[in-house]
């Protein structure tokens, strides 16, 4: 009988940081990419049980469940709990379109007092609460790579990338948490 390969998580046991930035690997947590017109909007919120925001950089949040706003049709929503989100829209007969994309992305939490400035090492955006409040989220980019980065509490962030950026964003994260704390 052929043994079966175990993918071994990305970053697994990674942890940087400094006296003012800590950057560690989110939890496993199951994502999903979903698209879908104006009209769905309503009973996807429904069906999902999270509010899929309809403006600009903005997210739903609910009980460990994200939607984060990526386009005028166009979120990911992430589930902490590891809720099957697909199978919460199977059969519900709303047009859209998602993909389970647990396995492409990576979660990495960015926090402390100089969480914004770690991540100002990489990113073009203004991450001043003021521009980019709690909630905020965007499609952005990190050095070379894409990310979507999402601000969870005053000082803390998710930055989701591909698996396969993983290891540079991690190491670009980290020298940005040194550089912060000078």
């Amino acid at each position: 009988m052929a043994e079966v390969a175990i993918r071994k998580p990305a970053l697994s046991g990674l942890l940087a940081g400094s006296a003012t930035v800590r950057v560690t690997v989110a939890p496993v947590a199951n994502r999903l990419s979903l698209r879908a017109p104006a009209e769905s909007v309503s009973a996807l919120t429904s069906a999902l049980g999270v509010a899929l925001p309809t403006a600009p950089k903005t997210s739903g949040r609910t009980a460990g469940r994200s939607a984060l706003w990526l386009g005028p049709d166009e979120w990911l929503v992430i589930d902490e709990a590891g809720s099957d989100l697909s199978a919460l829209l199977t059969g519900a007969g709303i047009l859209h379109s998602a993909v389970d994309v647990s396995h492409r992305n990576v979660g990495i939490i960015v926090s402390g007092p100089g969480a914004a400035v770690a991540l100002s090492a990489g990113c073009p955006q203004d991450l001043s609460l003021e521009v980019f409040p709690v909630g905020a989220c965007s499609r952005t980019i990190f050095g070379k790579a894409e990310i979507v980065l999402f601000r969870t509490e005053d000082e803390t962030f998710r930055v989701e990338c591909w698996r396969s950026f993983s290891d540079y964003v991690f190491g670009l994260l980290a020298e940005g948490a040194e550089d912060a704390s000078h």
